[in-house]
């Protein structure tokens, strides 16, 4: 049933929905429907919620194949965690214009990403 993954994938849907309202509503009040037009602020809304939508399919993906391959609950809960906290921290500072804040998210979100690989790499490759 992949509990923790579960629980997970219940945030970032939360999460989704929090980048994307702001977006619609911006879109709605500087009257662009499609694309990103010139609104500086839109652009970040946009690229906050893409770059979201870009990461975490991958990570939920890989974070349910680790549950799934039964490593610790200890493992699987980090790398959710550092997934989160690695989206979380790269949308405000995209939304808040801070290169350092974003590559820390970032950072986070390939540490996820790489630790979840290297589980799964051990638990199918014959050693």
């Amino acid at each position: 049933m992949l509990p923790i993954t579960s629980i997970f994938v219940a945030i970032f849907a939360i999460a989704l929905v929090v980048l994307s309202v702001p977006v619609s509503v911006l879109r709605a009040k500087v009257g662009v429907m499609v694309g990103e037009g010139a609104d500086e602020s839109l652009r970040r809304r946009i690229r906050a919620q893409g770059n979201f939508t870009e990461y975490v399919p991958l990570g939920v993906i890989s974070l349910g194949l680790v549950e799934a391959h039964a490593a610790p609950a200890w493992m699987v809960i980090g790398i959710g965690t550092t997934l989160a906290l690695g989206r979380l921290v790269h949308a405000i500072g995209m939304l808040g214009g801070s290169a350092p804040v974003r590559g820390f998210g970032m950072l986070l979100t390939y540490l996820a990403l790489l630790v979840a690989a290297g589980r799964l790499a051990i638990d199918v490759v014959p050693l």
